[in-house]
């Protein structure tokens, strides 16, 4: 033997695994594996996981034995099984029991007690994965820092490595032979052929003592009810874009999962996956041509989902009283909006929508199958250098499933699904494109004017319909694709040209513009105190790598995610009373637009439908079960904001400053409703709804009252007009 190495003793071993099963003790003092392997003898659960974290503080293991266990991970599963099978408890508690396994064991052990097998030869002695009901996972330390892909090496093969990526494609779940039994039609002895590879070669002869004295070639019949069967599923997991080096192309591994391991995980979702990092040799004619190369793959232990959805979010210690404390805030709507991105000055309006965006409306199925979706979709249209694109990747950063791509960088098939042939099986199977991957989330896309005609229309689905029809190599099938759309677009020649209509300047199609519930229009205008008040935000965001002061601590991305998780679990109603207010004010704003002739703004029916899903997103940031009059007012404003981002220049066009302006409007009003008051919260929402500023209305009341046309109470600010 070679100097310096080791004999492993793994009796010694499994007497080492043995007595920390029995004796570790959990937080409160429990035996924790003892419960569990109780539980295991009671059929309630399956899986055994060892955690290295518990290896570590069990005060009778030494470093050395930590270190075998991490860089031979394989061999130590089958050392903690053999111990699980010595300790297994006998079962407390009645359980459904499955008669065929359970049948063919009571039958294999009698026979052995009659002396049916002469235990010569090994073939015929029962494996012990035939008799178990468990499985065993070797869990990475929670702490460690998860490896890219890149970074995994040949000298990690055998080894525990734990590996962070988003998941692109998942097979179906197959069976996986891990036992072959035979029956032999001349002696009838059972024959058992342990299967550890992917393929295997049948036997055909019977080796048994018996077969051998008779000179009987006895014919082996495969027998695939006694055989034990394992649940398989491969699944292909990608490197995060951060995580790849500028210029090169995103790697992929394959991960393969067993048994309770099995429909953990869906496309998109960005896991942290522990394993034994493991080479796999070609076969067959493949093996021939590849040679000495073989492929690697990940047997996975663990899996842990690194942005969780919504709805499986579960809240930490100190969280939930972060909301409730934030909740009681009778201004957290703008506080939450104003720690979106606080780095990029101003925007609050569109920080407001960004925010709704993300808390959306609950999803609507109606009794006979139809769907009316509840994701808001956005876009923000804008002159270069106004920071859309970096909140967009903001946005993808708050949210807990997010794709970002760019118009020029994504085709039709990228963003919805593409046929591919799969290696194992040969089939063609579907692999998610962006929309898909994005599901139950949001997908970005920048430079969206960019994007090709043809591929443009593949999102018109995805906006309404929420779904990805496919009919491709004769896969027909429909996907879900339940996600919000954000998308950011620059004006058709570069920069927003004023000379120019809204709709030439808009280079989009009416059937998609109307699927967005906003559009914002966002214009770089030369303006003296709002550009100095910029430039200074923008060196003090460069000096201290922070935002300036805004009052109170912005919220980080994680409480942001929390708040909204909790808001998204309320699902707000309409009350009746509001049903004939949005009615009415969906119904002017028709026609309004009837007499400004406006061809760049399409109010459909669809608005009807944004203005109550903005409602119900705010309803929902308040915790609130039914919607109040003062979200759809806001909703209602944001509307009319986003609308006259477009029409701020033809304002200026008509001859009316901000003051006689917002006079005519409250004239009109006071004709309308007959009467000789208007109360101030009542005149701030119209005028607001204009996009005027309350700074603006306090001028107009005082300029108008010096002038005696109307007189304003001292305490409240209403208005009584003096002259009808």
């Amino acid at each position: 033997m070679a100097a310096g190495t080791k004999t492993v003793d793994y009796a010694g071993e499994r007497a080492l695994a043995k007595d920390f099963l029995t004796n570790f003790a959990g937080p409160h003092g429990e035996p924790k594996y003892q419960n569990m392997l109780q539980d295991i003898a009671n059929r309630k659960t399956r899986a055994v996981q060892i955690e290295l974290d518990d290896l570590f503080h069990y005060k009778d293991l030494d470093e050395e034995f930590l270190q075998r266990v991490t860089e031979n991970t394989k061999r130590y599963i089958g050392i903690f099984a053999e111990a699980v099978d010595e300790l297994m408890p006998e079962p407390t508690e009645a359980f459904t029991v499955d008669e065929d396994r359970d049948i063919l064991m009571t039958q294999r052990v009698d026979e052995g007690a009659d002396g049916g097998s002469d235990g010569t030869d090994p073939l015929q002695r029962m494996p012990p994965e035939i008799k178990r009901f468990f499985e065993v996972y070797i869990k990475a330390f929670s702490k460690a820092t998860p490896l890219t892909i890149r970074q995994v090496k040949a000298s990690n093969i055998g080894q525990l490595v734990k590996i962070s990526g988003i998941v692109t494609r998942c097979s179906d779940v197959k069976p996986l032979m891990q036992v072959a039994v035979y029956t032999c039609e001349e002696c009838g002895f059972e024959i058992y052929q342990e299967v550890t590879a992917r393929v295997f070669m049948p036997l055909f002869e019977c080796p048994s003592q018996r077969c051998k004295l008779n000179k009987a070639k006895g014919n082996l019949i495969l027998q695939l009810r006694a055989s034990k069967f394992l649940k398989f599923q491969e699944v292909k997991l990608q490197e995060l874009s951060e995580h790849v080096p500028k210029g090169h192309i995103p790697r992929s591994l394959t991960a393969h999962l067993r048994g309770e391991l099995t429909r953990k995980v869906a496309p998109g979702d960005v896991v942290e996956m522990s394993g034994v990092f493991l080479p796999m040799p070609y076969f067959g004619f493949r093996a021939m041509r590849a040679g000495l190369v073989a492929d690697t793959y990940l047997e996975a232990m663990s899996i842990t989902h690194f942005k969780k959805k919504y709805e499986e979010y579960e809240l930490k210690g100190d969280e939930q009283e972060q909301i409730d404390r934030l909740a009681e805030d009778g201004d957290i709507y703008s506080k939450l909006s104003k720690s979106l991105a606080p780095e990029i000055f101003g925007h609050e309006d569109v920080k407001k929508a960004l925010l709704l965006l993300l808390v959306g409306a609950p999803h609507r199925k109606l009794a006979d199958g139809m769907k009316i979706r509840g994701d808001l979709h956005i876009c923000l249209m804008g002159d270069p250098g106004v920071a859309k694109s970096q909140l967009l990747k903001h946005i993808i950063n708050v949210a807990p499933r997010g794709v970002y791509t760019t118009g020029r960088g994504s085709s039709g098939v990228g963003l919805t699904a593409a046929v591919q042939k799969d290696p194992v099986t040969n089939e063609f199977v579907l692999e998610g494109g962006a929309l898909v991957l994005a599901d139950m989330g949001i997908c970005a896309i920048d430079e969206f004017d960019k994007m090709e005609e043809s591929d443009r229309t593949a999102i018109h689905e995805v906006m309404e319909q929420q779904t990805v029809s496919i009919a491709k190599a004769g896969i027909t099938t429909s996907l879900n694709a339940r996600t919000a759309v954000l998308a950011a677009a620059n004006p058709a020649w570069g920069r927003y040209d004023m000379r120019r209509t809204p709709a030439e300047n808009i280079n989009l199609p009416p059937a998609l513009l109307s699927r967005f519930d906003l559009l914002w229009l966002i214009l770089d205008r030369a303006d003296m105190e709002n550009d100095l008040e910029m430039a200074r935000h923008v060196v003090h965001v460069h000096q201290n790598l922070e935002s300036p002061a805004l009052g109170f601590t912005p919220l980080e991305p994680s409480v942001l995610r929390a708040y909204i998780s909790a808001a998204r679990r309320v699902i707000p109603s309409v009350p009746r009373d509001l049903e004939e207010y949005i009615a009415t004010a969906y119904s002017s704003i028709r026609q309004e637009e009837a007499k400004s002739n406006a061809p760049h703004s399409y109010t459909t029916i669809r608005t009807l439908l944004s203005i109550v899903r903005i409602s119900i997103a705010l309803a929902r940031l308040r915790f609130s079960e039914t919607v109040a009059q003062s979200d759809v007012d806001e909703a209602l404003r944001l509307m009319q904001m986003s609308k006259y981002s477009l029409y701020s220049d033809d304002r200026q066009r008509s001859g009316l400053d901000a003051i006689s302006d917002i006079y005519s409007i409250l004239r009109d009003e006071a004709a309308r409703t007959s009467s000789m008051d208007v109360r101030y919260a009542h005149a701030l929402n119209l005028i607001s709804r204009k996009g005027y500023s309350e700074a603006q209305l306090k001028e107009c009341l005082e300029e108008y009252a010096s002038l005696n046309v109307w007189q304003i109470h001292q305490s409240t600010f209403d208005i009584h007009f003096i002259d009808a």
